[in-house]
């Protein structure tokens, strides 16, 4: 027995070290990279908060506590506008775009003989990149509604679509839902796919109708996508910038501008970077609270088949 243990010990410290090492291997480079550019930046940005700085001589950050933060909540008026605008803006953009998402899957998961080349069309926005969309979608608001206006007279192609605040949130609102539907269309395709049929055919042989069938059986069964959905949507509507800066620019005004939008030009145009990088971490944390929450209760409503 004693001569069976002392074989066992170094075959197991021999699978210990193997482990070990593969784990090194693996996961090392990643964790490695991990740290580099995502905590690192984050315990200086962290740090930043608390100093005012240029942003361009190291040596030159001077700590100055909770100034940066004082500053933000008692004394810039145009974060906080641009903290409701982006708010305002990700309570409907989330809502449509899920909307219409979910009622595209629907759609595309019937028997329909052009199904695949739909459900390509209607992801192809999402390959484009934000900039270029924005500078198309400018050029089709500014050029191509106004000669359709022109053409036909018709009142909804005649509105400066991105001249006035209210046009213009509708307008970034518009080509939001339009290079993300697609994206989460997808996601909620591969979960209708995965309902199982003997449910959906027990419901109707018990003489469900479409509507029950949809509210009882494969809204509870698809949550997971939602929850997903609704994550993606949520983060993506909050960080939004490079469709504010290509369509509106912020304006007219600063009626349109993005938080984000403002933690650029706060940043890097008026070489604030002490206060930008306090509004970034204030962004975040309120992010991050706001899509825990999110998560946490679509989880709750989270059911198996």
């Amino acid at each position: 027995m004693a001569s069976g243990k002392t074989i066992g010990k170094p075959a197991a410290k021999r699978a210990n070290w193997s482990e070990w090492l593969q784990q090194t291997v693996f996961v090392g480079p990643g964790l490695i990279a991990f740290i580099i550019i995502v905590l690192i930046p984050f315990g200086m940005g962290f740090y930043y908060t608390f100093t005012e700085w240029n942003g361009l001589d190291l040596g030159n950050a001077k700590w100055t506590g909770m100034t940066n933060i004082t500053r933000i909540l008692t004394d810039d008026p145009r974060f906080w506008q641009a903290f409701w605008f982006t708010a305002k803006f990700t309570l409907a953009a989330v809502t449509v775009t899920n909307a219409l998402a979910f009622l595209l899957s629907l759609l595309l998961t019937q028997n329909l003989r052009s199904k695949g080349v739909l459900r390509t069309i209607f992801f192809l926005p999402n390959v484009i990149g934000g900039l270029l969309l924005g500078y198309i979608w400018y050029f089709i608001f500014v050029r191509g509604f106004g000669a359709i206006g022109e053409a036909t007279g018709i009142g909804f192609f005649k509105l400066q679509w991105l001249g006035t605040p209210e046009t213009a949130f509708w307008g970034i609102v518009i080509v939001f839902v339009w290079q993300t539907a697609g994206y989460m269309m997808i996601i909620y395709i591969a979960a209708i796919i995965g309902v199982p049929k003997d449910l959906m055919e027990a419901a109707r042989i018990d003489g469900a109708n479409r509507w029950q069938i949809l509210r009882s059986i494969l809204v509870p069964l698809i949550m997971p996508a939602i929850t997903i959905c609704l994550f993606l949507t949520t983060s993506n509507a909050f960080k939004m910038f490079d469709l504010n800066l290509s369509l509106t620019g912020g304006g007219p005004g600063n009626s349109s501008e993005s938080i984000a939008l403002n933690i650029y030009r706060e940043a890097l145009v008026n070489n604030r970077y002490g206060l930008g990088t306090a509004k970034a971490m204030l962004f975040f944390f309120c992010v991050a609270l706001i899509t825990i929450t999110q998560v946490w209760f679509t989880k709750k409503r989270e059911v198996e088949a």
